[in-house]
């Protein structure tokens, strides 16, 4: 019993940022008692919501206002992780509700996990204006974890308010796309007018598969205090993954962004919003510009002159790629298009220079990011590139609608939700996408290539049948022990038990003995310790 407690702790640690909550009550709530929007009261301070009901989904006719501190968790499924679905109802107008959490109170702490957020109603159509949270109070610390934002043709978050925080972990961003407005499509975004400052943006461990515009956009016209982005996939997007001009504390490490960019910068957009109108500048998936006046007295106010050498900014050990199918398109675009467009490149002119310039900016450091292949498996491009049926016509179709002006109701993506209105329906899972978004193969990493840190890697594929790898990461030599674990905390086979060198390692693991179900793999090296699920499916 000891072992299952200091398992479930250590599972736990790693996933979800740990907040304190004067909690009053827990409730259970099941899809079957009415819409959401009246069973969460926003207003009961340090409620816990568990949402129980799996066979069925949510629905909300209207935004829950939240104006105190509360949690809402999902129950998963024990043996498929499959989380309960929140999707919005069809209003009696036809109509469709934006927004299913509308944050409105001041320093207030709001917790979301394992819930998959769908923007799709009854009737499987989006509200084109869709926000899945909106966070308007100042001081929010909101933090999401394991959830899934799906089809949010707007932003998955998107937030006013001044001095807000956010800690986004282990959750997944998929098909947010609008058939005509290629900047939103948004997995989180300081909102126009972006006159607000933002605290801190954490976002770990996190996927982003086919979204329009940024992954992450803190930041507007004002700064951001800390950014983080590690040990996150960014996975094909139409516009820049970032908008992060003006940060002034930020670490990107240990990402991997596979075909960002692909609708480049035409005409029309040079040299505007990419770029915070600096006309001579490149485009990059990093990019960054020297503070403007009041950001450097706002960053800086003893001092706004010394405010640049005091900027703190770290971009290591990324790996990023574009598949040729996507530049060979680039160059016949550009060959024959007179709305030839601007191709992105990995960290654009200005920045590079600005991280050359030591003695300008002696705290910025870059350093081990590789373009490679990741090894994804080809039919993420093939269905992302070429589109399937219907509407979905893939993003270089839906690229040269946007660049010829006649882009209307149709979108690209991977494994689009098609939504059926019987009472019982619930989303596809596992994710069409588990199992063909894996990690860096470590046939693929450059020879003397050394981690700068522990990493233990998401197991591939999962959910598996019978076997699947496991992929870490050790900076130094160190004794190595990787065990497996039943969710009783019972030992069930020792895959790694000796002493290895730095480097990436990969060991493969074979369950065709065991029972269907949740394991745990628990990786030891040195002081570092780290455990994560897994599911296998006969």
């Amino acid at each position: 019993m000891k072992q299952l407690i200091f398992l479930i702790t250590m599972v736990t640690f790693v996933s979800v940022p740990m907040l304190s909550y004067a909690q009053t009550d827990t409730v259970d709530v099941y899809a079957t008692q009415g819409n959401l929007n009246d069973l969460i009261d926003g207003t009961q301070a340090g409620t816990v919501y568990r949402l129980v009901s799996l066979d069925t989904t949510y629905k909300y006719t209207d935004a829950i206002i939240i104006t105190e501190d509360i949690s809402v968790i999902g129950v998963v499924d024990p043996v498929t992780n499959r989380p309960p679905t929140i999707q919005p109802a069809v209003l009696p107008d036809a109509s469709i509700p934006e927004t299913i959490f509308s944050i409105s109170g001041d320093g207030i702490n709001v917790h979301l996990q394992d819930i998959y957020l769908l923007a799709k109603a009854t009737n499987n159509v989006a509200n084109a204006d869709g926000i899945a949270v909106v966070v308007s109070g100042d001081y929010v610390r909101l933090s999401a974890d394991n959830c899934v934002f799906d089809g949010w043709q707007a932003f998955a978050i998107g937030y006013n308010g001044n001095w807000d925080s956010f800690f986004i972990t282990n959750s997944h961003f998929r098909n947010m796309v609008h058939p005509n407005q290629w900047y939103i499509g948004e997995v989180i975004r300081n909102m126009w007018p972006g006159e607000t400052y933002t605290d801190t943006l954490s976002m770990v461990g996190n996927t982003m598969l086919a979204v329009n515009a940024y992954a992450a956009a803190p930041v507007t016209k004002f700064y951001t205090s800390y950014f983080e982005f590690i040990d996150n996939k960014v996975i094909y997007t139409f516009k820049n993954p970032f908008f992060i001009f003006n940060a002034t504390d930020a670490k990107i490490n240990n990402n991997v962004f596979y075909a960002n960019y692909v609708g480049g910068v035409d005409q029309a957009e040079h040299p505007w919003w990419d770029n915070l109108w600096e006309p001579d500048s490149t485009y990059g998936v990093i990019a960054f510009q020297p503070l403007d006046e009041h950001n450097s007295e706002m960053f800086n106010p003893d001092d706004p002159d010394a405010a640049e050498g005091l900027r703190r900014i770290e971009v290591k050990d990324n790996k990023y790629y574009w598949p040729s199918a996507v530049t060979d398109f680039w160059a016949a675009w550009n060959d024959t298009s007179s709305n030839w467009i601007y191709t992105p490149m990995w960290m654009n002119e200005p920045t590079v220079e600005m991280f050359a310039d030591d003695d300008a900016y002696p705290f910025l450091e870059e350093s081990g990011n590789v373009e490679m292949n990741p090894g994804f498996d080809p039919l993420i491009d093939e269905r992302i590139l070429y589109g399937t049926t219907g509407n979905d016509i893939g993003i270089l179709a839906y690229f040269e609608q946007i660049r010829m002006g006649t882009a209307a109701t149709d979108v690209w993506g991977f494994g689009i939700t098609q939504v059926d209105d019987a009472a019982d329906w619930v989303p596809e899972w596992p994710l069409p996408e588990t199992g063909y978004v894996i990690v860096v193969s470590v046939d693929d990493i450059k020879p003397g290539e050394v981690p700068e840190r522990f990493v233990l890697e998401q197991n591939y594929p999962n959910p598996f049948n019978p076997s699947t790898t496991i992929q870490y990461n050790i900076p130094q030599t160190e004794k190595v022990v990787l065990k497996i674990y039943n969710v009783l905390g019972q030992e069930v086979k020792t895959l790694v038990n000796e002493v290895q060198n730095p480097g990436t390692h990969q060991v493969t693991f074979d369950a065709a003995q065991l029972s269907s179900g949740v394991y745990l793999y628990r990786l030891t090296a040195g002081d570092y310790t780290n455990v994560k699920k897994m599911l296998f499916v006969k």
